[in-house]
């Protein structure tokens, strides 16, 4: 695990990250990469892998990743939009997100992320999202 991986595990203490049990795996500039073993919690009452579980780990990744690439002067970032294409789900095991700078401007970022079953590597998400740079 790198040491900024490391550092997002210390940083999301207290927080949903947490609480849903995310875990980071590497990361550098404009890259980040993580996981999440499911639990019941992240089902939906059918009992499939609820939706909401599969954004929260690709926008929380994305996330991390935003602070890699923030300007010098930047005070911060929030997202403005995500957009999600759910192609697939899973019961048990691991998901795992990559994802990846698209955009680096003054004002705003834009990222895309992907999220695969960590059994089958099927894809069972794709993400974008903007975010806003804040100053």
């Amino acid at each position: 695990m790198s040491e900024l991986a490391e550092s997002y595990r210390r940083d999301q203490a207290g927080s949903l990250a947490e609480l849903l049990g995310l875990e980071w795996t590497d990361a550098e500039r404009g890259r980040v990469e993580g996981r999440c073993v499911i639990r019941p919690h992240h089902l939906a009452p059918n009992g499939y892998l609820h939706a909401a579980s599969v954004i929260a780990l690709a926008d929380t990744a994305c996330g991390y990743g935003c602070r890699t690439v923030l300007p010098e002067e930047a005070k911060g970032f929030t997202t403005a939009e995500l957009k999600a294409n759910l192609l697939g789900t899973a019961r048990e095991g691991a998901i795992y997100c990559i994802a990846t700078v698209v955009h680096t401007g003054r004002t705003t970022q834009v990222w895309d992320a992907t999220v695969n079953n960590e059994v089958t590597g099927k894809t069972i998400g794709l993400f974008r999202c903007t975010q806003i740079v804040l100053y």
